[in-house]
């Protein structure tokens, strides 16, 4: 397997940059709280010249939103690539990227959700990303522990998480790289360069807004690619906003994970808090962890 190497971690005097490649952010002040939070913690900021574009949908035509993010991969004076928001529209862009001086000289890139696909691509190309919240909507009330989390994560501080435990989880110790992201785009991204090899990995998954018969499509369509036949491990996110099944579809978000994997004899931990809610933990993909479940809960451990 090749090695997941991690870009140089952050220090003061830094430069972030922030880019939009999928969604249209909802105001100019969309990303003040993200921009305002980064020069605390002592880091230079540059926003990417077509972030507060418009065309529909999206922050701007495709190659517009290409042009922010292959700038910010190529320029060595930025350290980091901090995503505004997410949404849909970087599988648009993500094969026209090229990728060739970021990786003579890797950053960290982060963001969650649609920026999925940019995680997977990326560590398919040997580099570890930053699964956690983006730009947009910082100025909001968020978990202050999720908030230091991404600064613990983007400066190289140690991440460690001990999760309450649920009836559902089953119990058992693994160790692995940790992959995925957004259940909807691990689908979306099946049978292209930017789906990942999940063997002898642990597998985080999460989504929002979906009905229940959609996320058993989708997992289903995960099962029939072998992502479950080899994982050592498996960590869900937080599956929010579950819209309502007319009829019932009769069993529940855990029920269709659990069928899904089968009889493995695997640790999988639920309500792992990240995801699409404020309480979104930075998790590093990539990286290394060790994952214990116990009766008494879960502890996600990075190793150094």
């Amino acid at each position: 397997m090749k090695n997941i190497n991690a870009p140089e971690f952050l220090k003061k005097g830094d430069t972030l940059m922030i880019v939009a490649p999928a969604s249209v952010l909802k105001s100019a002040d969309a990303i003040a709280g993200g921009v305002e939070l980064a020069q605390n913690w002592g880091l230079e900021v540059v926003v990417g010249k077509h972030v507060f574009d418009s065309l529909g949908h999206f922050a701007g035509p495709d190659d517009a939103r290409l042009s922010d993010l292959q700038l910010a991969l190529d320029n060595p004076a930025v350290k980091a690539i901090w995503t505004a928001r997410g949404g849909y529209g970087t599988n648009r862009i993500v094969d026209q990227i090229n990728f060739s001086k970021f990786l003579k000289n890797p950053k960290w890139v982060i963001g969650f959700s649609d920026i999925t696909v940019l995680h997977n691509h990326i560590h398919n190309l040997g580099v570890q990303t930053i699964h956690a919240n983006m730009a947009t909507g910082m100025d909001d009330l968020r978990d202050e522990l999720a908030v230091e989390s991404l600064r613990k994560a983007i400066f190289g501080e140690r991440l460690h998480y001990e999760i309450a435990t649920t009836e559902k989880n089953r119990v058992g110790k693994a160790g692995g790289v940790l992959v995925g992201g957004n259940l909807s785009i691990l689908a979306s991204v099946l049978g292209t360069p930017s789906n990942i090899d999940t063997h002898g990995k642990i597998l985080f998954i999460e989504d929002v807004g979906e009905a229940l018969y959609r996320i058993d499509r989708m997992i289903i369509s995960l099962k029939r690619n072998g992502y479950f036949e080899h994982i050592s491990g498996l960590i869900v996110g937080d599956f929010s906003n579950i819209t309502p099944n007319e009829p019932e579809f009769g069993k529940s978000l855990e029920d269709i994970i659990l069928e899904a994997v089968g009889e493995r004899d695997i640790p999988i931990l639920f309500n792992f808090p990240a995801g699409h809610l404020p309480k979104n933990n930075a998790l590093i993909l990539g990286k290394k962890i060790s994952l214990d479940v116990s009766q008494k809960g879960g502890v996600v451990n990075f190793q150094n």
